[in-house]
Order: C-alpha cells, then structure tokens, then sequence
C-alpha cells in the first residue's frame, strides 16, 4: 500500500514550506546511513523520507501531488487535468516522463499501462498474447526503464559553503566527488547524473540527489551574496573613533570606526562576501556599542557633565 508522503515525514498537510523543511531535516539526520551503518531499516527509512521531501520539498511537485496529478513517486496519475475521455473515443498515453499526447484506441501509439500499474503485472504476456489491445499497439511490458534516484544528505560547514569546496561522498559502493558551489543555502540539491539505481531492460541508470545541509557560523551570516557580522566595540571607540581588526570569509582586515558612531550604523566592505561566476557580494557589519561591565566612576562624572539631549520622539 502506498504511504500518505505527510505521513512518511510526520507532518500535517497543512504543514509550511518551513514545518516541512525542518522535519525532513530532523528525520535525515536520525536515519543517514552514515550514522546507521548496521541497521539496514534504517538506510531504507531515509531513502523513504528523502524521497517524501523529494515531492513535498518542491512547490509545484507538491502542488500536483495534493491534486492526485501526481502519486507518492512522482509519477503522473491520470487523474488530474485531462486523462480518459470515454465519450470521444481517446486516451492519452503515459510513459516515465509523462503524457505523450492523445490518441484513439486501437492506433498505432498504444497505452503503456506499466506506468500505472508497474511492469510485474503484465510479465505474464507474451509479444502474441499483447495483439488485443489493438492492432500495431505496440505494447511492451518489457521496455527500457530508468532507474530509480536515490537521495542523500550531505553535512556542509558553512565556510565551505560560502565559498565553495570539492567532497567526496560513497553512493552505491562508488567514491564520487561533489562540488559545492559557493554561496550554496541549506536545502538546495545537487544531482549526480547516472548515479543512482541501475535501469531496468537496458534503460539508463538514475541520479543521485545531495540534498546539502549548511552549518551554522559563530558570528557569520549570509543573507543573499552578502555576510553579515555583527561587531561589538566601546563606548570609547564609538565617541573617538577607531581602528579595529575584523574576520571576514577571506582573513582578517583593519576597519575604520568613524567617531560618534551608533549602534545599527552599519559599515560595508566592498568585496569580502560570497563570490561566484556572476556576483560578487560584500561584508556587512554591524555596530554594536557595549556599556562597560565595571563600575567606572570617571565616566560616571564626564557622562553626567554632557548637556541632556532629546533623542526621542515619543
């Protein structure tokens, strides 16, 4: 019996793009099979789950799956917008890859039931035994098929995901490089061409699906090609200005902090973000004043000295 996918991944179908993301990345890391390697349901329950994500994850996939266009693997059902016409006499003819268009009964394109039922249903039938459905049908229980994705996900430290790197993962007993691209976010996917599951009949092999999990920094952001970082400094260097070193993706640099500067006034450094082929992002950072921690009396008496000012409007 095939499984409700929101029930594979435990969410409610109401769920959030978020709800959804979140649990599936919970359930991932529970099931990996790098975190399993001797429990063999487990690998198979992180294959479901990927695959639940694989539909859920994707706005119009999801959107198909919930109006029965498409059923728990992707496949189209007939059921959605067109399908049989009884009355006209036509049908519309399936394969892997979807509809193919619209023919009469008895033509000479013929109806692949396998993609709605499977191939082990019509294994039965010999070439002659398939002449019924019409002549020149052309029905073949036994075409080419490609195989099955399989997904994985994949761990990524977010320096490395900010500016790229090169991982080698093991898929199907095979050691396959992976190229992060730079400024890759969590959730995205790549797909290794022909890495999946073998074909059926001589059909081509499936893709490996690297679902990439980015980690988090400890005072780095990305928002976009840019990185925002947050920057403590004293009330001294905020009234006096100052210089002080900052980290950034590629080292550290001398910033200018001009004088009488505020908290939230933000400085830019041109070029220290997330590079890539078209795009070149900046640093961001973002002024923090922090009050001493420490009785000082001295300031104390010179900050009670200043005339009031009237900074609020409210």
């Amino acid at each position: 019996m095939v499984k409700n996918l929101y029930d594979v991944l435990g969410v409610a179908k109401s769920a959030s793009e978020a709800e959804i993301k979140s649990q599936y990345r919970k359930l991932a890391r529970k099931y990996h099979p790098d975190l399993n390697k001797d429990d063999k349901s487990a690998a198979e329950k992180f294959k479901e789950v990927s695959a639940a994500y694989d539909i859920l994850g994707d706005k119009e996939k999801r959107r198909k799956y919930d109006n029965n266009e498409i059923d728990a693997e992707g496949k189209p059902t007939g059921f959605g917008a067109g399908g049989f016409n009884p009355g006209g006499g036509t049908y519309r003819t399936y394969s892997t890859n979807g509809f193919n268009g619209t023919q009469g009964f008895g033509g000479s394109a013929g109806f692949d039931f396998s993609s709605l039922f499977g191939e082990d249903i019509f294994s039965q039938f010999s070439n002659a035994g398939n002449a019924g459905f019409g002549a020149g049908a052309g029905f073949n229980p036994r075409r080419a098929q490609k195989g099955q994705d399989v997904s994985y996900s994949l761990d990524v430290d977010f320096l490395d995901a900010a500016k790229g790197t090169e991982k080698y993962i093991s898929v199907n007993g095979k050691r396959l490089s992976v190229k992060i691209p730079a400024g890759t976010v969590t959730g995205q996917t790549l797909r290794l061409k022909g890495q999946g599951m073998p074909g059926i009949n001589g059909g081509n092999a499936g893709d490996a699906l690297i679902t990439l999990m980015v980690g988090s920094h400890p005072y780095f952001k990305a928002e976009g090609k840019d990185i925002l970082i947050d920057l403590p400094i004293s009330m001294k260097e905020a009234i006096l200005g100052a210089k002080v070193i900052v980290p950034t993706l590629y080292g550290k640099v001398s910033v200018k902090i001009p004088p009488y500067s505020s908290s939230g006034e933000k400085l830019r450094l041109k070029g220290k973000g997330i590079k890539t082929k078209d795009n070149l992002g900046d640093e961001i950072v973002n002024l923090i004043i922090m009050a001493p921690k420490i009785k000082n009396t001295d300031l104390e008496t010179a900050l009670d000295s200043l005339p009031d000012e009237q900074l609020r409007s409210f």
